[in-house]
Order: structure tokens, then C-alpha cells, then sequence
């Protein structure tokens, strides 16, 4: 019970990795903040953790600024923020129209930023921990999808700002950047694959998607909220500007040599 009397906010808490570490830190004694801009989802996800919801867009300064001071209100303070909202961005740079960099920009780096800034006091005051979610894409780039990467690699220098201004006042921040988990955002991407390939099913295409990285499979929402809700805990005291990767070894494949592969 590594969150008992802790309080945790979540922003993106209703599906995918979001939800799944809303679940394993309410399993280790959390009090819960789920943000998020669709109720539907928050609320299935509240019914399973006892979590409270702010439906809100947490890119909004004012919302977000109300929401905190209701949330230590509420909780008396705030220990653990995950800032795991994000999404779009893809596109190829000449392809790429102003409204959907900015969407990218919003969704993936502003929530972000934004979030922080707001429970940054409480943070200071009860030496807490941030954990910032980007991707792989912020460690490589995939094609045609300026936005994703750009924003996706945003993150991880915000989080070491963050790890660098505020390590001295007891809060940690580090990032973690998965492959290819299935959540339903993935799974809205293997449908193109699908349709490239010609296949028959979603694990086929996780399958192809996943042919040369080590372990060969993509992770589950949970093993990336085991690793969140361990940087986020006492037992990660020392580590703070981390950057890891949760890809089964993605990154640590030799792109040149594969041809060498049988």
C-alpha cells in the first residue's frame, strides 16, 4: 500500500494507460483525480477505483487552476501527478495544416505542461513526484508524423526542466516512453495496418507491427503503469531527470543489421 493517504492526479485517466494506472494505484491505496475531456469514460473508470472526476480540457490554465485548488480542498494536497493526456499529431510536414499542429501542440505538450504548473505548489509542499508519459516517438521518429514526434520528444525536455528546477524543492519528475502498448488508441492505428497489409485480425497486425523488436509482442496498459507507479513511489526516491523506455527492447535493435536477421 504505497499510496495510502496519497493523492494522485491523472490526466488522460479514462482509457488506455491512464486508466490502467488509475487501477493500480487505487489497488495501492491512492486517493484518485481523474481529468480528462470525455465524462463517459472517467466515469467507468471512477466506478472501478473510487476515483473523483474533473472532466476538463487540462490544456486550460483557468479550468486546471480551479481544479487543483478544488482537489486540495478536497484531499488536502496533491503527491503524485501522471501526465499521461495526449495524441494526434499525424502528418507529414507540407501535408501538415496550422489547426492540427496547434491540436498536437495542445493535446500532447500544453496538457502537460499546463498540468504541472498547476499542481506544482501542492507537489513542492508534500515532496512529490511527476511522471510525464511520452513515447518512443520522442526517443525516434516514425513516419510522417511531425507532430506526434515533435511533441512526443517536447516532453521528455520538459520533463527534465522540471526534473532540474524543482529537484532541489523535493519533487521528482521522470518520463517514461512506451512502445507499442494495446490500448484502443493503438488499436484504432493497427486498423490501418490492417488495411495495408491485407490481414485478418488486430494480433496479427500487433504482430507485424512488433516482428523485430526483442520480446516480440507489444506491452499491456499494466506493465506501463507498474513501471509509473514505481517512479512515482518512495522506492524511486534518488531517481529524478530519468527517461525510460518501455518498449521490450525497441531501442536497443540495430536497424542496419537486421537484414542479417533469419
Amino acid at each position: 500500500m504505497r499510496y495510502r493517504d496519497k493523492t494522485a492526479v491523472i490526466t488522460g485517466g479514462g482509457t488506455g494507460i491512464g486508466a490502467a494506472v488509475a487501477r493500480r494505484l487505487a489497488s495501492e491505496g491512492a486517493n484518485l483525480v481523474l481529468v480528462g475531456r470525455r465524462r463517459e469514460p472517467l466515469e467507468v473508470i471512477a466506478g472501478e477505483t473510487g476515483a473523483a472526476i474533473v472532466q476538463a480540457d487540462a490544456a486550460d490554465g483557468a479550468v486546471m487552476g480551479k481544479a487543483t485548488a478544488g482537489i486540495i480542498e478536497r484531499f488536502g494536497g496533491i503527491d503524485v501527478l501522471v501526465a499521461n493526456a495526449g495524441g494526434h499529431g499525424a502528418g507529414a510536414t507540407t501535408e501538415m495544416s496550422d489547426e492540427t499542429w496547434a491540436l498536437a501542440t495542445r493535446l500532447n505538450l500544453d496538457t502537460a505542461f499546463v498540468s504541472a504548473r498547476a499542481c506544482l505548489p501542492s507537489l513542492i509542499e508534500r515532496k512529490g513526484a511527476i511522471v510525464v508519459v511520452s513515447s518512443i516517438a520522442g526517443l525516434f521518429a516514425a513516419p510522417e508524423a511531425i507532430g506526434y514526434i515533435t511533441m512526443k520528444h517536447a516532453l521528455i525536455g520538459l520533463a527534465k526542466s522540471l526534473a532540474r528546477d524543482y529537484g532541489r524543492k523535493g519533487v521528482r519528475t521522470n518520463t517514461v516512453c512506451p512502445g507499442w502498448v494495446r490500448t484502443p488508441m493503438a488499436d484504432d492505428e493497427m486498423q490501418m495496418i490492417i488495411e495495408m497489409h491485407g490481414l485478418k485480425s488486430l494480433d496479427e497486425a500487433y504482430v507485424l507491427v512488433t516482428k523485430d523488436v526483442p520480446l516480440g509482442r507489444a506491452a499491456l496498459p499494466e506493465e506501463v503503469a507498474n513501471a509509473i507507479a514505481f517512479l512515482a513511489s518512495a522506492e524511486a526516491s534518488m531517481i529524478n531527470g530519468a527517461v525510460l523506455a518501455i518498449d521490450g527492447g525497441a531501442g536497443t535493435v540495430d536497424l542496419p543489421t537486421l537484414a542479417f536477421q533469419s
